[in-house]
């Protein structure tokens, strides 16, 4: 197969896997009495920064980037607010109501919504392997997370499974806008416009509710804050576009999926969580669902936006 789409598909599958290295690295931050809003402002107060010196900085040298930016400026604002403001605002606000199991089901449902997407708004064909590999990694996560889920114990599951639903929803649309724009801007310029514009919608929002009080943690909060930032934030968000921009937003996301199986490992190692035969047989389904979408010459050379 092309060793561009290879190479596409596994820097997907790394930014997939650093991005979930945030849940692991929330749960070590909450040792320290943060919440989450706090946590999530801090995270993009460290990571705003980089983005705009990145973007200005290609910008400059990309004088065509210039051009092509003014004329998609309204798109990328958008889909960055979707992307990485409401999708986790949403996210966030669905936890108060259900646990992590079932949070972790409805939002890698994000897949199926993707290449339906990409079907309807740029008609990009829905593949078989697409299709196999989306079951296969679902049925995955399903036996991965089976054990833990409970939906008897809330009456508020309803309200929560929503607000994740939403969360999915707006997480696809990013990804879907993405493929286009990255290829017309280029990684660097797409990403940390978008993630700026995110960063500042997140910064508004949590000071208007919560206030700026930002040196009221221990420093250990810092510590974590700054590491979500760099390895579950800059870093996999760079990555995620430039697989997508790859391989395509479908194929991106089925890959994807392996999130969280990587997130049952790192619990593994970090927190010295346990993991089960059952959690680990979910685990191998999912990663030989993204190994579908890696290798499979069809899926991969067939998605052109």
């Amino acid at each position: 197969m092309d060793n561009t789409k290879l190479i596409g598909g596994l820097i997907a599958m790394i930014g997939a896997i650093l991005f979930s290295t945030k849940a692991v690295l929330v749960k070590l931050a909450y040792q320290y009495d943060i919440d989450a809003v706090s946590l999530l402002m801090l995270r993009m107060l460290f990571s705003l920064p980089v983005f705009l010196i990145i973007g200005l900085t290609a910008l400059r040298r990309d004088t065509s980037g210039q051009a092509n930016l003014k004329d998609n400026l309204w798109k990328v604002t958008v889909l960055g607010l979707f992307g990485y403001y409401l999708a986790s605002y949403l996210d966030l606000s669905g936890l108060k109501y259900i646990d992590a199991s079932l949070e972790r089901i409805i939002l890698f449902i994000y897949p199926t919504l993707v290449v339906m997407l990409s079907y309807i708004i740029y008609k990009i064909p829905i593949r078989r392997i697409q299709v196999v590999a989306i079951i296969i990694t679902y049925i995955g996560i399903i036996i991965a997370f089976r054990a833990n889920l409970d939906v008897s114990k809330s009456s508020e599951v309803v309200t929560g499974a929503l607000f994740v639903l939403g969360s999915a929803v707006s997480y696809s649309l990013y990804l879907v806008g993405t493929g286009d724009l990255s290829v017309k801007l280029g990684t660097k310029v797409y990403t940390s416009i978008s993630m700026s514009i995110a960063a500042f919608a997140i910064i508004i929002h949590n000071s208007i509710v919560n206030g700026f009080n930002l040196m009221e943690f221990v420093p250990q909060v810092y510590v974590y804050a700054l590491m979500i930032s760099i390895f579950s934030t800059i870093i996999p968000s760079y990555l995620i576009v430039e697989g997508i921009r790859r391989v395509g937003a479908s194929n991106s996301s089925i890959i994807g999926s392996i999130g969280p199986i990587s997130t049952i490992i790192l619990a593994i190692v970090f927190l010295d969580e346990k993991i089960s035969l059952i959690q680990g047989l979910g685990s191998v389904v999912v990663i030989i669902g993204v190994i579908l979408v890696i290798v499979n010459k069809e899926a991969s050379t067939n998605e052109e936006i």
